[in-house]
């Protein structure tokens, strides 16, 4: 029977080395497994994470090994390549980062071993990724085993096969459920199949020398997402004399699911809308380099939110994280890395990343589509060998899995005509309307057309979100990186989004904050802050709340604003997210009234004097938060973005007037206004050219989402070269200007 045994204790380490070592080289860093080279680097921004090859040698007696006919080294993930080395001997490359390869070291094997991986995360134009907004972290960031199998074993080599997979076909009360199997070395042995129930008890059983059986359960207890999670277990045992010398198993689901492009996703024949996040696997410090209590956590909080659904984004992730979705009951889109920046001799990458993606994880329940791309024309407009390159992978999907459809993730200036958009069996976009451009509320009528225009396909929402850290304000504004505007923007998006049943899926980007070294946004560098929940996973946003509301069944009551002390007005607006009917909210003892609301949003106008302790009531559930009237306000709650030519102190917003705090848009509702910004202030504006950054005219989508964007939020986002003197300028003529009366 086969063994398995980590091997993750007291490897030597160094970074920038290009050949392995001759002899343990016992002057190294040593390090424990799971390990990155960029838990720190990779977080602190610069867009200057070390990228190379480095490497991890380890020596091993072959009487610690275990006993077997055969070795095998199992790597879950090396990112990004990976070359194997035993006894200066070379066994293996691997590129690809997050997928698990096995390697055989039988032959290679002595009295004393010296196991050598040089792991490469640097620059090149043929491993995905090499431009996308997150962070590349290198290293053995899974942990390596090593298992020992007889010489005529089940096959979990192959491009990480499994050892069987499991394929439920639903007839009523009953499933037909097939098993496959592959055999290494000498055929024709016996196999015997079994499954059980969650228990542990036999259901069904044959024995066959076929490398696939089918077995009948009936009655059935069907996967039911969230509801009843339940999974079966399927077991193949390889026998000799009777006996299994070999045994491989696997849990499953018995579900059945479609996307109906007029009514979203249904599991079981009954309507399921999947409403959740994305989710990226680092952490402060340790980086990718997880543990499963990590795994557990983010899970916990996950269904916490109350969420049905998560994009895994934009890779393989660990299978401990696949196996909780399955037994959470967690629907799950699952994806390859090809993502922002195609690349003509990566082709062959993408089909190795699907291919391992599909084929070692077939058997989850919670996996329903599997990913192609993620806005692959971010950078280069849609060609021939982009869509050939799509076409690849989308029959390669329906080759390797008949059961489940391709999906792709388009970036949003992706026209909705695009050829590419008409590869995948189902589309989702990523729309960051109310934060990179455009004004949140449209959202919705954009998903209305896209859905008008081609009702047949269809359409989900794969990224939305608005960044926040700990700023605050009693008037959010776009771009502003305050928990506030967060809030806004996710309460308007759950109006718009989950009130269209077409829309198959909306995955909010993102559950946690992540890094991203080359990011320098909301005055920590090297993050992405998009996240409902801290990187650190120790606070949730509000805008965690207002989904929770929303999706939890668990009753609740929370305070908005908690961080938000020192308030100048009074009164001052305070929200309360709950999914109980009503709330009641005390300031102080006295009571401000009870309210209903039909969105879970309960809005009260507090009066702000002195100190004031807020108590809400909703049922059994009560929270408390502390405000506090300050007559100027707090300076530590503004963001003072590094370098700003201006500060919010210096810009002047007289009542009624613009400023260079007001839209585009806005402000060329007047004709004096508009003449000022085509004179003053556009020619200046560096032009996104053509649809996706070629040549040509600015885009029509570029032009209307520019109009959402205030003048200043404008010219740093397009770093357009205006003095402190010119904006000053600037502003003093629009206070000049008294705004249009509303329509």
């Amino acid at each position: 029977m086969r063994v398995s045994v980590p091997l993750n204790h007291k490897w030597f380490f160094r970074k920038n080395i290009q050949a392995p070592p001759e002899a343990l080289p016992l002057d190294w860093d040593i390090v424990n497994l799971p390990h990155t080279w960029n838990g720190i680097d990779g977080q602190d921004g610069g867009a200057d994470f070390w990228r190379g090859t480095a490497c991890y040698i380890k020596s091993v007696p072959r009487g610690e090994l275990p006993r077997g006919e055969a070795c095998l080294l199992d790597f879950p993930a090396v990112n990004a390549s990976a070359d194997v080395y035993v006894n200066g001997k070379h066994l293996a490359h691997h590129d690809g980062g997050y997928s698990d390869f096995k390697v055989d070291i039988t032959g290679a094997l002595q009295e004393e071993n010296l196991i050598c991986v040089l792991a490469d995360n640097s620059d090149n134009d043929r491993v995905y990724p090499q431009r996308a907004d997150f962070t590349f972290y290198g290293g053995l960031y899974r942990g390596v085993s090593l298992i020992a199998v007889p010489k005529t074993r089940l096959d979990t080599e192959t491009d990480g096969f499994p050892g069987l997979h499991v394929t439920p076909a639903l007839e009523g009360t009953k499933a037909l459920v097939t098993i496959e199997t592959r055999v290494l070395g000498e055929k024709g042995r016996t196999l015997r199949y079994t499954i059980l129930d969650a228990d542990g008890n036999e259901q069904a059983k044959a024995e066959t020398t076929e490398e696939s059986a089918v077995l009948a359960l009936d009655p059935v207890r069907r996967w039911n997402g969230k509801k009843d999670p339940y999974l079966y277990t399927a077991r193949v045992e390889l026998l000799e004399n009777g006996e299994a010398a070999d045994c491989v198993s696997a849990r499953f689901g018995c579900r059945e699911f479609r996307i109906d492009p007029e009514r979203g996703f249904f599991l079981n024949g009954e309507a399921y809308p999947l409403r959740g996040v994305c989710r990226h696997q680092d952490r402060p410090v340790i980086g990718n380099a997880l543990l499963p209590c990590h795994h557990r956590e983010d899970i916990d909080l996950i269904c916490e939110l109350g969420a049905n659904t998560i994009r895994l984004a934009h890779y393989q992730q660990a299978q401990e994280l696949y196996d909780l979705c399955d037994e959470r009951g967690l629907v799950i889109w699952a994806e390859i890395p090809y993502i922002s920046a195609h690349m003509p001799t990566g082709r062959e990458n993408t089909v190795s990343q699907m291919r391992e993606l599909i084929t070692q994880n077939y058997n989850h329940a919670s996996i329903v589509v599997w990913g192609l791309s993620n806005e692959i024309t971010m950078m280069t407009p849609t060609n021939d060998d982009i869509l050939e390159n799509h076409r690849i992978l989308n029959d390669m999907v329906h080759s390797l899995d008949k059961t489940r459809p391709s999906v792709m993730a388009c970036v949003s200036m992706c026209p909705i005509d695009d050829p590419i958009v008409r590869i995948p069996d189902a589309v989702s976009y990523n729309l960051y309307f109310g934060w990179y451009g455009g004004k949140v509320e449209m959202t919705g009528p954009w998903m209305d057309s896209f859905h008008e225009k081609y009702p047949h396909t269809p359409i989900g929402i794969s990224e939305y979100g608005a960044e926040a850290l700990n700023w605050h304000t009693g008037k959010p504004r776009q771009g502003d990186y305050t928990e506030e505007y967060q809030a806004y923007y996710h309460e308007e998006c759950i109006r718009q989004l989950f009130s269209r049943p077409y829309i198959w899926a909306t995955h909010v980007w993102n559950m946690f904050d992540f890094a991203a070294d080359a990011r320098n946004e909301g005055g920590e560098n090297g993050m992405n802050h998009k996240g409902l929940v801290t990187f650190d996973r120790k606070y949730r946003k509000d805008a965690f709340y207002a989904y929770k509301a929303w999706l939890s069944g668990e009753p609740f009551v929370h305070i908005g604003g908690k961080r938000y002390v020192d308030r100048v007005e009074n009164p001052t607006r305070v929200t309360v997210y709950s999914n109980q009917p009503c709330v009641e909210l005390f300031a102080n003892g006295e009571s401000l009234g009870k309210k209903e609301a039909a969105d879970h949003f309960f809005r009260f106008d507090v009066p702000n004097g002195g100190e004031t302790r807020l108590t809400a009531v909703a049922g059994d559930c009560r929270d408390e938060s502390f405000i506090r009237h300050v007559d100027t306000p707090n300076p530590a709650y503004v963001f003072e973005e590094e370098g700003a030519i201006l500060s919010w102190q210096e810009i002047s917003e007289p009542e009624g007037f613009y400023s260079v705090n007001d839209t585009i848009g806005d402000i060329s509702r007047t004709a004096e206004g508009e003449k000022l910004l085509e004179e003053a202030v556009l020619p200046r504006i560096p032009q996104r050219k053509g649809p996706l950054g070629g040549d040509g005219e600015e885009s029509d989508i570029f032009k209307k989402m520019r109009l959402s964007f205030t003048v200043m939020r404008l010219i740093r986002m397009t770093r357009a070269p205006f003095t402190k003197e010119e904006l000053l300028e600037i502003n003093a003529k629009l206070n000049a200007i008294p705004k249009a009366m509303a329509d």
